[in-house]
Formats: C-alpha cells, structure tokens, sequence
C-alpha cells in the first residue's frame, strides 16, 4: 500500500528512464518522449551493422539531437539525466543491441565510449564473436568475449543480455567486474518464449547483483496483441517477486514509428539472411500504446497497491543507480 494515507507520487515529479527504445528517430518520436514525462532512455543506434555503418548511424543521431535541442539532450553521464530532469527535456542514452560494431577490434569499445554509447547488448539472437544468442545452440562466452566484458568493464559500458544465450549470460553475469543487465525481458513463467528468461535466470543475475528491465512488447506477453496496461503491470509484479524491489525497472522495446520492412530486418540474421522469428503483428498493450501514455503505468502501479518508494525506484531510480554503479559519477 501507498506510504501515506491519500498520498500519491505525481507522475511528473519522477525519474523515469526506459532501458530500451527502438523507435523511428524523429522530432514528433521526442514530442510524445517528453508527453510522457520520460527523464532518459536506452535508444538503439546498432543492431547488425558493423564499425562504420554504426559510426554513420550516430553521427545521424547526434546531428537530430543537436536539431531538436529544445527538447532531448545527449547523455554520457548519470549528471546528464539529473540534467535533463531538471531542464524538463529527455536525456538521450546511444546504446547497441549487438556487438558486432565492435568487430575483431577491443580498441573500438573505447572509441563508441568516447562517442557516448553507454549500453551494449553482448549479442542479438545469433552467434557472433563474442557469443550466442538466443535462437541457437549456445556455446557460451568466447575467449575474446571474455576480453570484450573486461574491456567494457574498464571503459563503464553497461554489459545488455537481453537477447543472449542462457549460456553465455550465465558467463557474462560471472565473469563480469560490473553489474549486467537484462534491459527488456519478460518472465518465462508466463509465457514460454525463447526470448523470455526462466525464474532461474531472473534470480541469478539478481543474486549476482544484476538488473532486469521488464519489456512490454506483446510477441512476447501470454495475451499478446490482446495485453493491456494490467498485464504489463502484472509482468513487473511477476519478476519483482524474484529479483527484489531494488533489481527491477522499466524496459519497453518500443518500436513506435516503425514498419513492416524494419521488422523484416530486425527478425533475419543480420537483417538479411536466415529468418529467426515471426512477431506477427505489433500492437502495445492497451493504456500504454505510446511513449506519451509513460502516466498511465505510474498510476497503474499505484493502483494496484505498490508504495510510492517501490513505484519510484520502479520507474527509474533503480535505473539511475545501476548507471552510476557502472558508468562512475
């Protein structure tokens, strides 16, 4: 129940960060970011491209913020959150959803540092240099993976197994100095989906002083396409009686904007070869069918009996603590 009689949080008063946003970069995505009160957000700039396309990607990036800087800013460090927060803009997280920007090369982990990549998901669905994804045989976390997880350490990267093997995030939640994460999963015991991670998997990495960031995307939620606002909120419930109060936060994998030919891409090997999975078709849950409906979860939580204290750590001061323990101040 709520901490005080009658009391509730102001949606508007809360750190919110989403640990994960593939959407269509665009000035009316960053108008619904700050409708919905989003303080800061994971948003991917690489999945299958290499060195150079990634580079192209956020060079793209950074010229749309600078374009629209009235509203987002870039974020390298926890201060720049705490800034955006108090300059009522949305701080801009560049993250990876693979590794293969980093090629054979450990010397370009610090370099996309340098750039501002903060997260990086160690694989996406398949197999690459660092390891295994979730749609293949796993054969867990390569000789230069474990190079890459101490070079990501080194520079404070924030290690993403998301769509990562069991067995390789099982070597990656071990083998890591830092805390890792899973920054958009949803519990297994609720819908059985390889990209849904067991009861075994969520207490691990919590016990290994990890982080999960829920995801709503509904492929992956039991109602599907038929999910509401409920059903994500019960989702959260579902992993916090796992990890904690203190081992969870918000990761959406909103794809808002986006079409079928993205889709097409992101679901084949490397976006063009083998296809790995079928989504059908994409709808958010009802109640939080964009990033500007952010209010509605906090009110959502609150009904549903979660105290203030839980419901701001929910929606991101968890997120803001794994950050510093990662990133440094």
């Amino acid at each position: 129940m709520s901490d005080a009689p009658g009391h509730q949080t102001q949606h508007e008063d809360l750190v919110v960060i989403d640990g994960l946003v593939i959407a269509k970069w665009n000035r009316d995505l960053f108008l619904d970011m700050r409708k919905g009160g989003l303080t800061a957000a994971n948003c991917t700039v690489s999945v299958w491209e290499g060195f150079q396309g990634t580079v192209d990607n956020i060079v793209a990036v950074r010229n749309l913020l600078t374009a629209n800087d009235d509203l987002v800013l870039p974020v390298r460090t926890v201060e720049d959150i705490r800034t955006a927060k108090a300059a009522g803009k949305t701080g801009i997280i560049l993250g990876f959803q693979n590794a293969h920007a980093f090629e054979d090369q450990l010397g370009y982990i610090e370099i996309f540092k340098q750039l501002g990549v903060g997260v990086v998901q160690l694989c996406y669905n398949t197999q690459n240099l660092v390891g295994t994804g979730c749609y293949e045989r796993d054969g867990g976390l390569s000789g230069f993976g474990r190079e890459v997880v101490a070079e990501m350490n080194r520079v404070g990267m924030l290690c993403d197994l998301s769509h990562v093997g069991s067995t390789t995030s099982h070597d990656v939640i071990v083998e890591s100095n830092s805390p890792v994460c899973y920054s958009h999963c949803l519990p297994y015991g609720l819908k059985a989906h390889p990209r849904n991670k067991t009861d075994e998997e969520l207490k691990f990495i919590a016990d290994h002083g990890g982080f999960v960031g829920v995801t709503m995307f509904t492929p992956f939620l039991a109602k599907g396409t038929a999910a509401t606002i409920e059903d994500y909120a019960e989702a959260i419930e579902y992993t916090m009686n796992i990890v904690g109060e203190d081992a969870i936060g918000i990761g959406t994998d909103f794809t808002q904007g986006q079409n079928q030919q993205f889709f097409e891409w992101l679901t084949h090997d490397k976006g063009y070869a083998r296809e790995l999975t079928q989504f059908g078709e994409i709808i958010n849950p009802k109640g939080i069918r964009t990033l500007g409906d952010f209010p509605n979860l906090t009110e959502t939580l609150l009904r549903r009996g979660h105290s203030d204290r839980v419901v701001r750590k929910i929606m991101g001061e968890n997120w803001l603590r794994l950050l510093t323990d990662v990133w440094g101040n």
